[in-house]
């Protein structure tokens, strides 16, 4: 069977736009959206409150949202086409799972990648690029950077589509750039 779907990878830089565009392309398809936010919720923290409620706020008010800060690759087995899912983001996923020791980290990340490349949903994907500053002096900081910047590129391989979101604008990495595969 041929299937149609599309696996869409959206990243960029912080505040550049990223999940504004994800939701852009999630309209655009056309079927019915299903936002998967990775947040956890903490009480104690009203700055991080009002971010969750601003992307509420920006989202339509048909989508259904779920919230699902661990077990993102069972969500791809809940739901059938024409659905769509818009996961934002994997940066917090990856922070929300940061604990896990490198074993367990790299049997999470595998099943992600399979069950993502199974699904015949149309999957739209947020992740943060950290790789962009200086090396973190602090092991936790370069664990995470590590472990996103592979989770994205492993991602952006299998993606049908990748956009960086950066300085305003929007450009398509699959029509602009060449895939640099893993050895």
């Amino acid at each position: 069977m041929i299937s149609n779907r599309q696996i869409i990878l959206v990243t960029g830089p912080a505040r550049s736009g990223k999940s504004e565009w994800a939701e852009q392309l999630a309209t655009q398809l056309n079927k019915p959206v299903i936002y998967v936010a990775t947040a956890r919720h903490d009480p104690n923290d009203l700055e991080w409150r009002e971010r969750i409620s601003k992307h509420r706020q920006r989202r339509a008010n048909h989508w259904k949202t779920l919230e699902i800060p661990l077990d993102l690759a069972s969500i791809f087995a809940e739901f059938t086409p024409p659905n769509c899912l818009l996961i934002d983001s994997l940066g917090t996923w990856v922070a929300n799972l940061l604990e896990q020791d490198e074993t367990a980290w790299e049997t999470i990340n595998a099943n992600l990648l399979v069950n993502l490349q199974q699904t015949q949903l149309d999957i739209i994907l947020v992740a943060e690029e950290t790789g962009w500053g200086v090396v973190p002096s602090y092991k936790s900081g370069r664990l995470f950077r590590d472990r996103l910047g592979s989770l994205t590129r492993q991602i952006g391989l299998i993606a049908n589509q990748v956009y960086l979101v950066t300085g305003g604008y929007v450009l398509n990495l699959t029509e602009l750039g060449k895939p640099l595969y893993l050895s």
